[in-house]
């Protein structure tokens, strides 16, 4: 039977090379390649590690020939490790294409997890945590861009996005005219020297800030959560009767009115039906 070998996932620090974790380097130490965004980049944390594997470029801009060349190799019962420049495999880089053809090809993949900067970034922030959306970068494509921020208009979880420090001014800029004036937060630098959390309403940051430099995520506050914390308060101070006014005007019917003022109030719906029993 062919021995094939196994693909793993592996973490890597996104700024302090002590953030790596002893398991990812144990794998990084055992594999027989590491297949990494950019070898150069690479080379450096393998050397501060004292790890001396052969490596692979593996990129956004690598052909699908080269993901054969790696599937081909596991498949031979070698074990690769693929690594990004900074933080998780496959998270806005290419990692998913041979995720992908890996499955296909029955190779076992296996995450090795660790420093991750959208998730850094949100705990910190300050923001929702319950629920996000994390979108990456933006596109460049002026049509698909005008497409992407319509999605984000509808969108009620936090937001997170990847911009690059040339690009950051536009994109605040755009951000500002398409979503209005919204509050949020710009982690810049995560886990080194010059790390910075910039908090504030959009038109602000843009006015104080004129270059921003490093590695950079947006987080945008969902407002169509805030609309609806606010709509909560709302209902919870009202009468019962303005309470049913207030869904009334929604062209609901009686029933349907009963069942909603019922959740709001973590009630049985039972109880509100007795309550409003001469409500016509």
């Amino acid at each position: 039977m062919q021995n094939i070998g196994k693909l793993y996932l592996v973490a890597t620090p996104i700024g302090n090379l002590d953030d790596i974790t002893y398991r990812a380097v144990q794998i990084l130490n055992d594999v027989d390649i590491i297949a990494a965004e950019d070898t150069r980049h690479s080379l450096k944390l393998l050397n501060h590690l004292n790890i001396s594997k052969p490596l692979i470029s593996y990129h956004r801009h690598s052909d699908e020939n080269k993901t054969d060349l790696l599937i081909s190799k596991l498949l031979n019962g070698e074990n690769i490790a693929l690594i990004t420049d900074a933080g998780t495999p496959a998270i806005s880089d290419p990692g998913e294409e041979i995720v992908k053809k890996a499955i296909e090809e029955n190779i076992q993949i296996i995450p090795i997890p660790g420093p991750c900067a959208l998730i850094n970034a949100l705990i910190a922030s300050g923001m929702n945590t319950r629920e996000f959306s994390f979108y990456g970068f933006l596109p460049l494509n002026k049509k698909l861009r005008k497409n992407k921020f319509e999605e984000l208009k509808k969108e009620n979880k936090t937001i997170i996005l990847y911009e690059a420090p040339h690009k950051i001014n536009q994109t605040l800029n755009d951000i500002l005219n398409e979503l209005g004036d919204v509050n949020i937060v710009i982690a810049r630098e995560l886990t080194k020297i010059h790390e910075e959390f910039i908090r504030g309403k959009i038109s602000e940051i843009i006015s104080s800030y004129t270059e921003l430099k490093g590695e950079l995520i947006i987080i945008i506050e969902g407002t169509k959560i805030i609309e609806s914390d606010n709509i909560k308060e709302l209902l919870k101070n009202m009468s019962l009767e303005e309470h049913y006014e207030y869904y009334k005007k929604q062209n609901l019917d009686k029933k349907e009115i009963i069942k909603k003022i019922a959740k709001d109030r973590n009630v049985n719906k039972n109880e509100i039906y007795m309550k409003l029993i001469n409500i016509k």
